[in-house]
């Protein structure tokens, strides 16, 4: 199959792309881990982590306003285990929080793709991500960027890449 070609194929590759990543990852996990937890306003920084075999996903955040909102981290190592997958996300869609700062890190891994979303799905509504100026994306890293993003965010989601043994 050939990439689709001209602004909007590139667009569509874009897309298409990374939710290929996601379904593979998700599909051919081996072990998975869900975990929901209160993301907290007050203005002081909160982490939250959760690891699987070698790998670790922590998120970490400070919001303002409303009150705690209960999100959910999900993990999974693929059947390989060449992936290693991490979002985290509100399930009832937008958050009403006004997030300072926020930085979602993987260990074991570096990231191979990486999105955030200003809006998750839910309810009919579809993800809305966040502008590419909003947030910056390192080997092991992503966060916002400070100055441009715009203190929305509900979903963050990652793909990396597992260190491969060779024989």
């Amino acid at each position: 199959m050939a990439a689709p070609s001209g602004r909007s194929g590139r667009r569509l590759w874009a897309a298409l792309v990374p939710a290929a990543l996601l379904c593979l990852a998700a599909r051919a996990a081996e072990e998975l881990s869900t975990a929901d937890f209160d993301v907290r306003p007050g203005g002081e920084v909160h982490s939250f982590s959760r690891s699987l075999g070698d790998y670790t996903c922590t998120f970490t955040y400070s919001a303002q306003g409303g009150t705690n909102e209960q999100w959910q981290m999900n993990i999974g190592v693929s059947e390989d285990n060449l992936l290693f997958s991490c979002s985290v996300w509100r399930p009832q869609g937008k958050s009403y929080l006004f997030f300072t700062q926020f930085k979602a890190e993987v260990k074991g891994a570096k990231i191979e793709y990486a999105m955030a979303y200003s809006q998750a799905a839910a309810g009919g509504q579809s993800d809305i991500p966040l502008k590419q100026e909003e947030f910056e994306i390192s080997e092991t890293t992503v966060s916002h960027r400070e100055g441009k993003f715009r203190f929305e965010l509900s979903k963050l989601m990652i793909v990396a890449k597992t260190p491969r043994d060779e024989l």
